[in-house]
């Protein structure tokens, strides 16, 4: 395969820049402990795409960033049990097989920075819930225009720092405040998302001020309600909840008044739904006499003889 690349400390460093002649399945010496392959046009990572000679590797390191890459098949990375850290970012990723990191049970760091499509961010709940990733202690999330957390529990993995900066988380909800506080060793990186500070964020909020699993709480900023812009999400004020609870509350109690006056008048119009015809007839025959008396009026007034006697 013609393509360049540098070799550091004897043969335990690979690296490979800027060159289009990479393709995988790569051959990797035995002895490499760290390589790096950036600037290559990778658009899909094949199965035991670094041990195409089902070789077990003593790969540490493995630097994939920067390389087009769009699609991770399933055991991409077989063969490679020893690897430690795995950098996938700035890629443009839009199909994860479940089982993309499939045999990666010493894998202590993933780096997926600025590299999910919309498809591949809803594909990677399911990648990262393998049982494959046991030993994962800190997973990169950062710039992924992620609209919530990927994950939903904890138990399969071995955390300990989740970044999640630089998204569109709008709220945290209660399941996953459920979740940090079960793995309480977990420290949760959240600035510069634009939070929504309404009522839905109080389980977050409260779990803001009683815990310090949040590295960067105080960078957290609201950005909707308008009146809440760039206003900090420590800072806010229980009290708003309870008084818009309250107020709600108060609405919905003057609607079921007004529903009960309502049916207790309808209760009444039936029960006296008698008397009501009565008095009604009562007053159109009024209205009919007293028609009478005006048109017979009107009758005499109108006859010329009865005017010529007057005079």
């Amino acid at each position: 395969m013609n393509y360049e690349c540098g070799f550091v400390d004897d043969w335990a460093t690979v690296t490979c820049l800027e060159s289009q002649d990479i393709a995988l399945p790569l051959n990797v010496s035995q002895g490499t402990h760290t390589l790096v392959v950036r600037g290559a046009n990778i658009s899909v990572v094949p199965g035991s795409a670094f041990s195409a000679l089902g070789t077990i590797l003593e790969l540490k390191t493995l630097l994939l960033s920067w390389n087009n890459i769009a699609e991770i098949k399933a055991e991409a990375f077989l063969g490679l049990s020893q690897l430690r850290v795995l950098d996938l970012s700035h890629n443009r990723l839009m199909r994860l097989s479940p089982m993309a990191f499939y045999g990666l049970e010493e894998l202590w760091v993933l780096r997926m920075n600025s590299t999910l499509s919309p498809r591949g961010a809803k594909e990677l709940p399911k990648a990262l819930s393998t049982e494959s990733l046991i030993n994962l202690q800190r997973l990169e999330l950062s710039g992924n225009r992620l609209k919530a957390v990927p994950i939903a529990r904890f138990d399969n993995l071995n955390l300990d720092t989740l970044i999640l900066t630089n998204n569109s988380i709008e709220t945290i909800g209660e399941n996953n405040v459920s979740s940090f506080n079960e793995f309480k060793k977990i420290s949760v990186y959240l600035s510069l998302n634009p939070f929504k500070c309404d009522c839905d964020l109080e389980a977050f909020y409260y779990w803001l001020k009683n815990g310090s699993q949040c590295a960067d709480s105080a960078r957290l900023l609201c950005k909707l309600p308008e009146a809440k812009s760039g206003l900090h999400v420590e800072k806010l004020r229980r009290e708003d909840c309870i008084n818009a609870e309250l107020e709600a509350v108060s609405y919905v109690f003057l609607g079921i008044v007004l529903a009960l006056i309502g049916v207790v008048f309808l209760m009444v119009l039936y029960l006296n739904r008698g008397g009501i015809k009565r008095w009604l007839n009562n007053i159109r025959e009024a209205c009919r006499d007293q028609m009478e008396v005006y048109h017979y009026r009107y009758e005499q007034d109108s006859d010329p003889r009865l005017a010529n006697v007057a005079v």
